[in-house]
């Protein structure tokens, strides 16, 4: 799964790994995102 991921994918998935506990907002351009779980949660 990991092997075709994207930087930004990667980046995200390293920095959730550390806060599993947080709701990550991802910025992509102009905009912040939520991504996978956190993205159901909000």
């Amino acid at each position: 799964m990991h092997d075709k991921e994207t930087p930004m994918a990667k980046q995200y998935r390293e920095i959730k790994s550390k806060n599993l506990d947080k709701i990550l907002f991802f910025r992509v351009g102009d905009f912040y995102e939520m991504f996978y779980e956190d993205a159901i949660l909000a």
